[in-house]
């Protein structure tokens, strides 16, 4: 088995989350073999910060490389990971797996036919809190898990207004594509990914297209409110298999305090997990001696995720192994609900997913 050290790893997409992406591969000894990037200041800036190589040309880059990490916007993650995986490469592709769910489509067709495979970058997975919850719904002791509540809320907090994100021609969507695969994913998982059966959703655009929009903070630099024509808060019920829903609550900006709950609601037991701060209380009710109520907080160690998910990424790199996490399948299935809540606000009625 080759060692992660020895993987020689390739970036498409140089900015700001590639060196994120960069940074975690070095802490747990991975090594930044090279990068390409349309912008030559990104390639010098990422030639110097980790004495890599780059390039111009992706497919250039490809034939040095083990394996890339795509994180160009949502736009252009068909035409990488598709040539990367043509190449005979494996990918970790940051989330969404694509802008929209016929290009999503496009890649897991052609991964399935792929010598590598593709992983999608949902890296909450891999908090320590979201771990063990899952754990304990993997045993049995949340019972039937028939409902999660999903939030994902900001105050104030629409990103870089006027940058690729606020842009449905580039980013596919607004928050539900940006933050709400988030929310949706986890909720998901922790549900051991039933079929969904049919979504109500409405979104919104109230605050980013305000010229006089208020904020204390920005990810990114706000160019005004031109060119806006994305969702920045949706609501949205999942209605799944076997009885199982999923309500959810995401907003770029509202009128409420933030919140990165989600509340797990099985009939053995529930929980209430904050992903703000790794918070996780297991609730039930017993009645050993005597019938009670019974909150029990759960405390893990600090890890990054995204360094667990890098991590995670080179070891089935380096093994030849197809991770059983994160998967093109598990991805595509967040885009068809992410799908159907845009079709379902539009339609101003349920939608079924197929």
């Amino acid at each position: 088995m080759t060692d992660i050290e020895d993987v020689r790893l390739g970036f498409v997409g140089l900015g700001n989350i590639a060196h994120l992406h960069a940074d975690q591969v070095l802490d747990v000894g991975g090594t930044v073999a090279a990068g390409t990037d349309i912008d030559e200041e990104a390639r010098d800036a990422f030639a110097a910060a980790y004495d890599a190589d780059v390039y111009e040309d992706e497919d250039a880059m490809y034939e040095h490389v083990d394996a890339v990490v795509v994180s160009t916007p949502n736009t252009f993650h068909e035409e990488y990971v598709t040539s990367a995986l043509e190449a005979g490469l494996s990918v970790l592709v940051e989330k969404p797996l694509a802008h929209s769910l016929e290009s999503a489509e496009r890649i897991a067709d052609v991964a399935a036919d792929a010598d590598g495979f593709c992983m999608v970058g949902f890296h909450n997975r891999f908090r320590g809190p979201v771990q063990v919850l899952d754990q304990y719904r993997q045993d049995g002791e949340l019972g039937d898990v028939s409902h999660v509540e999903a939030n994902y809320i900001r105050r104030r907090g629409v990103p870089g207004r006027g940058s690729w994100f606020t842009r449905k021609e580039v980013s596919g969507g607004g928050a539900v594509i940006d933050i709400g695969t988030h929310a949706i994913d986890v909720a998901l998982y922790l549900m051991g990914f039933p079929e969904i059966e049919e979504v109500s959703a409405q979104t919104r655009a109230q605050f980013g297209p305000d010229d006089d929009y208020t904020y204390l903070n920005m990810w990114g630099y706000d160019e005004g409110a031109g060119g806006f024509d994305v969702d920045d808060s949706a609501t949205a019920f999942v209605r799944c298999a076997n009885g199982k829903t999923i309500s959810l609550e995401v907003a770029w900006a509202s009128n409420r305090y933030p919140s990165q709950e989600l509340v797990v609601r099985g009939d053995g037991g529930g929980a209430h997990l904050d992903m703000a701060d790794d918070s996780l209380t297991v609730l039930d009710t017993a009645d050993d001696g005597a019938a009670h109520h019974r909150d029990t907080e759960i405390e893990t160690a600090d890890q990054e995720a995204h360094g667990l998910e890098q991590e995670y990424f080179l070891e089935h790199v380096a093994s030849g192994d197809t991770p059983a996490m994160n998967t093109v399948e598990e991805g595509l299935t967040v885009q068809r609900v992410m799908d159907a809540i845009y079709r379902s606000s539009e339609a101003g009625e349920a939608v079924s997913v197929e």
